[in-house]
């Protein structure tokens, strides 16, 4: 969980409308520090082959589909995400910045 100024967001919630873009392939949101809110949402994400969106489109994706204070203010697109031996991603494992 994310606690972004006080209120309580569920990340897998905020993946699974970023996995509702047409574009999007994979979708891992994760909470980075910040000054003010204490944690600040950031989402990571991976393309389908041939697709394209930037992270402004996808950032507004979300906006349109989820309270104001939910939506990743920080969104990455990336080749690939770090993930186990069986496929899962490693959210601790994602590096910004």
């Amino acid at each position: 969980m994310i606690i972004r100024g006080g209120y309580n967001v569920y990340p897998r919630e905020i993946e699974e409308v970023l996995y509702g873009h047409p574009a999007v392939a994979e979708a891992a949101v994760i909470g980075v520090p910040h000054a003010e809110l204490g944690e600040e949402i950031a989402a990571v994400v991976t393309l389908k082959p041939g697709a394209v969106a930037t992270p402004d489109e996808l950032r507004d994706h979300a906006k349109s589909k989820v309270a104001a204070y939910k939506y990743p203010r920080l969104v990455h697109v990336l080749e690939a995400l770090p993930k186990t031996a069986t496929g899962k991603i490693l959210k601790r494992e994602i590096k910004l910045g």
